[in-house]
């Protein structure tokens, strides 16, 4: 018979690896569990079409905690 074991619940971080300037979206690429370039070319497009994208870049830098310190 096989235990399941409950996983540790995934966790939103910048990640360290993979990170091109503070590892924000290579975080989110991570957890959504898709490629970095899309989600760095999502950014890039919320930032061209209104600004949006850097006031919510530098936030999630902010807020967003290191791989290393979970």
């Amino acid at each position: 018979m096989t235990e399941n074991k409950p996983s540790a619940p995934k966790r939103l971080v910048r990640v360290q690896k993979d990170k091109k300037i503070a590892g924000v979206c290579a975080g989110f690429a991570a957890y959504f569990n898709i490629d970095p370039t899309l989600v760095r070319l999502l950014w890039i497009f919320l930032t061209l079409v209104g600004g949006a994208g850097i006031i919510v870049y530098l936030i999630a830098w902010m807020i967003m905690p290191l791989e290393d310190s979970v």
